[in-house]
């Protein structure tokens, strides 16, 4: 495999709308782009993190001294948790625009880069809150610059236009997406993601898994989108165990980025679709659910619905996990088996029922699913019509094992 043949140590530049300095070391990169802000006169940002991921990586010891050689002053957001609230945004835009931030650094997985990007918006919009942008009540077209340093190896959001918050009191969990919002500067760098524990580890891959999923069935679907997927599931089956039985292990850890990535940006040009559309509420009702354990509890399901009017492209997508299969509509069943079957192998052995879900929320989950601001989006784009019956069946055979 060709993969042998890379450098690891090779720090690149992804380039995509953002440019991503890939590669284990990449953070050092945090000197070139400290530069870069200080000869533009960006001398003040923001620091937008979780409570853990910042310090537990040895990013910030870096980020703190490129910052303290090229004159950046700082202040740090360290409140962002999983699943995080339209609250969280406000309080952190309310701490940049008291320090005068002329951009927004986000470290971490998704839930501390999204709310970055979240961040910078309403910096440049006075008086807008994070419930109002996430509602649609206004459409922005600027944003502050964005800086994006990924800690985990699953949402792709450094390289994308897509960030999502939770409105708790309506059990709302939209998603946004503008161009406005592409990180100027992104660093992938593998070093950053050893101390991930197992199960983030499963349920960050999981996130990538799933985007391709849907970016490759979408009614937006084209040949990029499909090419990126089929990487992704293979470098996912060849490297996710690897990872999972020696998360020190480098070269796993380097793919798998990498697949995340351009799960990334196949979904930044596909869309997504089912999958997403249905986990948002499930995380939305339950903030401590995790993201990723959400999609692989009802990927299988969703499988199993489209893929009769997307035989070929999902047969072809998943054959490093489901071998053999014809591109045939009577193949939905086995698919759909043999993808929960790998999930259990690789240690989500959960559903729906095990988090605390039963037939009694189906009809709130399939409420929420047609209602949330945004989703709508996402569903009008599923490769079948996303009817009541079709939401309400996907939830209904997520609850228990096949």
């Amino acid at each position: 495999m060709f993969e042998k043949k890379v450098n690891i140590y090779n720090v690149f530049e992804l380039r995509c709308k953002t440019t991503c300095y890939f590669g284990v070391d990449a953070i050092e990169k945090m000197k070139d782009i400290s530069e870069y802000l200080s000869k533009r006169g960006m001398k003040k940002v923001i620091v937008v993190t979780d409570p853990v991921a910042y310090k537990v990586t040895g990013a910030w010891d870096i980020v703190t001294k490129y910052f303290n050689e090229y004159g950046i002053e700082y202040i740090l957001y360290d409140k962002v948790t999983p699943n995080p609230t339209v609250e969280q945004i406000d309080e952190a835009t309310k701490l940049g625009k008291d320090f005068g931030a002329q951009a927004v650094f986000g470290i971490g997985g998704g839930s501390p880069i999204d709310t970055a990007k979240s961040v910078a918006i309403l910096l440049e919009y006075e008086g807008k809150t994070g419930a109002e942008l996430y509602e649609a009540k206004f459409v922005p077209e600027r944003a502050k610059p964005i800086i994006a340093i990924n800690t985990t190896h699953g949402t792709g959001t450094e390289v994308d236009r897509f960030a999502v918050a939770s409105i708790l009191e309506k059990e709302y969990k939209p998603a946004l997406a503008y161009d406005c919002i592409y990180p100027l500067f992104a660093i992938d760098d593998p070093k950053l993601m050893v101390t991930l524990p197992y199960k983030q580890t499963l349920y960050t891959t999981i996130d990538a898994l799933n985007h391709i999923t849907e970016a490759s069935t979408t009614l937006a679907r084209n040949p990029y989108s499909i090419l990126l997927a089929k990487e992704t599931v293979r470098l996912i089956a060849t490297y996710l165990p690897q990872a999972l039985s020696n998360p020190n292990d480098l070269n796993a850890r380097y793919w798998l980025l990498y697949a995340s990535a351009i799960a990334g940006i196949s979904f930044d040009n596909g869309l997504l679709h089912f999958t997403h559309a249905l986990e948002h509420p499930l995380s939305a009702v339950k903030p401590d659910l995790a993201h990723g354990l959400g999609l692989a509890m009802l990927l299988p399901a969703v499988v199993k619905e489209i893929y009769p009017s997307v035989a070929e492209i999902l047969a072809e997508v998943f054959e490093p996990i489901v071998p053999g299969l014809e591109g045939k509509a009577g193949e939905a069943e086995k698919i759909a088996k043999g993808i929960e079957d790998w999930l259990f192998n690789m240690g989500v052995t959960e559903k729906l029922e095990d988090v605390g879900f039963n037939e009694g929320h189906v009809e709130k989950l399939t409420e929420l699913a047609m209602t949330t601001p945004s989703l709508g989006l996402l569903l009008s784009v599923a490769p079948i019509k996303a009817e009541k019956e079709v939401i309400a069946r996907i939830y209904r055979n997520s609850l228990k094992r096949m």
